[in-house]
């Protein structure tokens, strides 16, 4: 937050969005209490068409805004678009000032297309500002300060309307927050072009088209999108409930509902900050399953919470508060919005590091587009819940089952979540996980990482140590065990055998493995070809000569400590063969060293295991 590389976008983005919800609750309220009405719509109705001329630029332009951000340069965009919100919101202070809903509406949807122009620059610009390392902790930032702001304009819109001079107030405000918001725009460092010969295709439809065929080039990444969309569906949902839940489940007056969302976005921003701190510097998508159980825990017993006793007169907050079983729902609905935060950060940072620099900013705006498209259906499928004669609490037990299946379906479909999952908890619950030499591994191209072998999870930890992707080399006996077999299949692990097993998979093992290199990955052995049953080094095979002699890359010496006499290691004979240990070591210390890389033709199996050997006696 003190960085010049960050401040200037993460205030500008601040003040936009807080911006917008000033405007958009002040227009809100002013229909709700006028009784407008244009073009005979009731106010009820009004208020729909509210929420729907903001969120339909997305659909429309969001394809155009990301061309225009590859093309251009970024930080000029900010600025030109930050420029665009002033101009909108100067003609609407004549709509507040003199009360002329339809212009207020024409502006509140010129304000979706400022927010459709700006959102595939907001996150596309963040790994040209940032390094990757920072890349979590500047999206947590973000996703802190967009709630933050949506919870201080909303309650500030509300405010200022309605006070003396609502007006006046209103649009004097919203003009200072765009000025502001400009003046921050300035100081965005400057950003190279992504591909300034780039064609734009002003056809809605075909645009729109083409970039949702983007986003689908790497199914990851694609699927991705899909979870966040999800959380939107799922947060437009519970938004929507609360006013009817408050009513009929809290029995409570409009400033409960006040509470509700600020205890919501707080949440948020909370989750979202948590989330970098645990993250360590790294995307940890093990983070997103935690988060996904979390929301269906949490959403799941409010439903078991139920109503509280009703009440003739609506309660207010203070006489809220003294009501017994208030505090569990509060509960549950802070950690439902902290879960919230574990689970959108690692999916965003995951599209913009997973992504091609020069598509990033259309598959943030195919992001942006299935965003709208499921907050949209979110409303659809509530008004079909309530037909059915559903309640606000049933909506509860609703969520809970279509996020279970969502959950289901992402972990089955892309392992690789379930797998960072396991590392988490691996490395978070059951040891604490030290690494020393981070600096050695290189943030791009090829390597072979070697590491003696302790345990039956010396994989899970050396991927959890690597802030890269890793390949690794395994028995292929592994991949035939239930459950295992599909971690290795997230892990994308290359299955091998022995010479006297089966020549056939070796050879393909060495095949896949020189592919694997060639194509700029990382590559871990363990070059013992065993686990240790007495903990001590085992010779190395010549295995690593062979994939060598066959790719002439760097090799990273590592070695674990601290896992000998595990619940995973042979201390006691085979792994697991005596349940007594998992107290004794449950939050031990595991070290993973990292040395200096050695240069591939200059080394052989001898020299990496006499290296490995003097590793392992330093941390003795």
């Amino acid at each position: 937050m003190t960085s010049k590389r960050f401040w200037p976008i993460f205030w500008t983005q601040f003040f936009g969005a807080m911006n917008d919800n000033v405007f958009k609750n002040a227009l809100v309220i002013l229909i709700t209490y006028q009784a407008t009405s244009v073009m005979g719509l009731r106010p009820e109705q009004m208020v729909a068409l509210c929420g729907g001329l903001f969120i339909l630029p997305f659909f429309l332009f969001s394809a155009i805004a990301g061309e225009l951000t590859d093309k251009f340069p970024m930080h000029q965009l900010v600025r030109a678009t930050k420029i665009l919100e002033l101009f909108i919101v100067c003609i609407g202070t004549i709509g507040f000032c003199f009360n002329m809903v339809p212009l207020l509406l024409l502006c509140l949807f010129l304000l979706g297309v400022q927010s459709t122009l700006f959102g595939p620059v907001k996150y596309s610009i963040l790994p040209e500002l940032i390094t990757e390392d920072e890349l979590v902790k500047g999206n947590a930032f973000v996703e802190m300060g967009t709630f933050l702001a949506i919870l201080i304009g909303t309650i500030t819109g509300g405010l200022l309307i309605a006070g003396n001079h609502g007006a006046l107030s209103v649009s004097v405000t919203t003009v200072i927050m765009a000025i502001v918001g400009v003046a921050f725009s300035f100081q965005v460092s400057s950003i190279a072009t992504v591909d300034s010969k780039r064609k734009i295709n002003f056809n809605i439809f075909s645009s729109t088209v083409e970039i949702i065929k983007i986003s689908r080039k790497t199914r990851s990444v694609f699927i991705s999108i899909l979870g966040i969309s999800w959380f939107w569906f799922f947060g437009a949902t519970l938004l929507s409930v609360f006013p009817v839940y408050v009513k009929t489940g809290l029995y409570g007056d409009e400033h409960v509902v006040t509470l509700l969302l600020a205890i919501f976005s707080i949440g948020v921003a909370i989750g979202s900050v948590i989330c970098e701190k645990l993250s360590h510097e790294r995307l940890e998508l093990g983070l997103v399953p935690f988060g996904s159980i979390g929301l269906s825990l949490f959403v799941l017993d409010l439903y078991f919470a139920g109503a509280l006793p009703s009440t003739e007169v609506a309660r207010g907050v203070t006489e809220l508060l003294g009501v017994k079983g208030i505090y569990r729902i509060l509960f549950d609905l802070m950690g439902l919005s902290i879960m919230s935060g574990f689970f959108i950060v690692p999916l965003y940072t995951f599209i913009q590091t997973r992504s091609e620099r020069n598509e990033r900013a259309r598959v943030v705006a195919a992001n942006n587009i299935l965003n709208a498209l499921f907050m949209v259906a979110s409303a659809g499928v509530l008004v079909g819940l309530y037909a059915l004669g559903l309640s606000a609490i049933d909506v509860f037990l609703a969520l809970f089952v279509l996020n279970t299946l969502v959950a289901i379906y992402i972990y089955t479909i892309i392992p690789e979540f379930l797998l960072r999952f396991v590392c988490f908890i691996l490395t978070r619950m059951i040891y604490r996980l030290k690494v020393d030499g981070h600096k050695h591994i290189p943030q791009e191209g090829p390597a072979v990482l070697i590491c003696n072998h302790i345990s039956f999870v010396d994989w899970l930890i050396v991927a959890s140590s690597v802030k890269r992707p890793v390949r690794f080399v395994m028995h292929y006996s592994f991949t035939k065990i239930p459950f295992v077999s599909f971690l290795l299949r997230g892990a994308k692990v290359i299955p091998i055998a022995g010479t006297k097993e089966d020549p056939k998979i070796m050879d393909e093992a060495f095949v896949k493995i020189k592919e694997t290199l060639d194509e700029g990955e990382i590559v871990c052995i363990f070059p013992e070809g065993q686990i240790t049953k007495d903990g001590t080094l085992s010779p190395f095979r010549p295995g690593i000569e062979r994939i060598l002699a066959d790719s002439n890359v760097p090799v990273i010496p590592m070695t674990i400590y601290g896992l000998w006499g595990s619940f995973f290691s042979r201390k006691y004979g085979h792994a697991a063969s005596e349940l007594t240990v998992i107290p004794r070591r449950i939050w031990s210390k595991v070290i993973v060293d990292i040395d200096p890389a050695f240069a591939g033709d200059q080394v052989n199996a001898k020299i990496l295991e006499e290296h490995t050997l003097q590793m392992l006696t330093r941390k003795k």
